[in-house]
């Protein structure tokens, strides 16, 4: 009843309440990413949602478009400015996925939404984390977060598709206000200390063969 009918309606109430409530804070961010980061404002991505439908995820700009000498982009890490990590530790960059909620593409809660060349590394279990919309926030995020190895918060993700309630989504959400006030276990992405999940599963199967 809750994950067929109600949660779905509190996602959308909800959304619309925090993009009105929060808008003097989504317009402030907006300027000073303009000012700061240039345009566009909005950075979109194609994510995996729900049945793996690919969607675009809106996010706030945190990096800056400087290249080298042949017109390449530069890596993340060496794009990412001091003012996107503040963006990425505050979550303030994750303000504008509001909107993909109220869209319908994610949920306030669930797994978190990971980039589609992630889709060919995982294994059965792991692709069940697809069977509801993806969250701002989920179980792995209050959890440990970036701090955690990729099988362990795949393990926190199948948890949550498997044991979905209202008390449990009330818990993730006050945990994860505590988690963005205190900063708990961050380590932001873009800085070259976390290992991409094509990577780690690469790695692993090097591991068996040798």
């Amino acid at each position: 009843m809750y994950q067929k009918y109600v949660k779905r309606l509190l996602d959308i109430i909800i959304s619309l309440v925090a993009l009105i409530v929060l808008s003097p804070v989504i317009l402030l961010v907006a300027i000073i990413v303009r000012l700061k980061l240039g345009s566009p404002v909005i950075f979109k991505q194609e994510r995996p949602g729900k049945n793996e439908k690919i969607f675009k995820l809106y996010k706030f700009r945190s990096m800056s478009d400087k290249k080298d000498a042949n017109g390449e982009l530069l890596p993340d890490k060496d794009r990412l400015t001091k003012f996107g990590k503040i963006l990425r530790a505050s979550s303030l960059d994750e303000l504008p996925e509001l909107i993909n909620i109220l869209k319908g593409d994610m949920s306030l809660i669930g797994p978190r939404p990971l980039t589609v060349s992630y889709l060919p590394y995982y294994n059965e279990t792991e692709k069940h984390r697809h069977d509801v919309r993806p969250g701002l926030t989920g179980l792995a995020q209050v959890n440990g977060r970036n701090a955690l190895n990729w099988d362990k918060r795949f393990e926190y993700d199948i948890e949550y598709v498997n044991n979905i309630t209202f008390i449990n989504d009330v818990k993730i959400l006050f945990k994860t206000f505590y988690k963005v006030i205190k900063k708990d276990d961050v380590i932001t992405a873009g800085t070259g200390k976390i290992v991409s999940f094509n990577e780690y599963r690469k790695q692993q199967l090097e591991k068996k063969d040798k």
